[in-house]
């Protein structure tokens, strides 16, 4: 099927964004918090690094860091740019706290005392303005007049219920009829 006023090649890649109808897509992207505030290595650093180096430095792994970090970016601009080009910025609502050190920074540190912790990251990050990633400098900056982050997961929220009551009454009708 050729979408109106588009070339429709075979390749689903080549598709413009609007033929995938984005604008109809609610995305909660929730980021398990990053420690970029605290800068663990520099290229001063890493040139006197050998493969061991990258491989493990100070109970940390280079490499590794640099592959998560670098993966998370890159879907957090693309569906920033995305969202952006079509004009529906507030569909897509991502919290991240990349102010986070030492422990509450870490995946795998599941203690009771870190875990409270994480809790209160979390009530705090609700009440923080809605921030987007500036596509130019790549760091999330408050958003004005779209609230906090829980006024915003609320919107979701109501949108999602709603959708759902409708399509409760699309297949109530469909097996009314039937």
């Amino acid at each position: 099927m050729k979408p109106t006023g588009t070339v429709f090649l075979g390749d689903p890649d080549s598709l413009p964004a609007q033929a995938l109808h984005y604008e109809k897509y609610l995305v909660i992207s929730l980021g398990t918090g990053t420690s970029k505030v605290e800068k663990k290595y520099n290229a001063k650093m890493a040139a006197k690094w050998g493969i061991l180096g990258w491989l493990y430095r100070q109970g940390n792994s280079p490499l590794i860091d640099a592959f998560t970090y670098a993966s998370g970016d890159m879907v957090d601009l693309h569906m920033s740019l995305i969202f952006k080009s079509i004009r529906c910025e507030h569909n897509y609502h991502r919290i991240q706290d990349d102010t986070l050190s030492g422990d509450t920074s870490s995946t795998d540190k599941a203690t009771q005392k870190n875990l409270e912790e994480l809790v209160k990251i979390g009530e705090r990050l609700l009440k923080e303005p809605v921030s987007r990633v500036n596509l130019d400098t790549g760091i999330f900056e408050a958003v004005e007049n779209e609230g906090t982050n829980e006024e915003a997961l609320v919107r979701f929220a109501k949108l999602l219920s709603e959708e759902r009551k409708l399509r409760w009454q699309r297949l109530q009708r469909s097996q009314d009829s039937n």
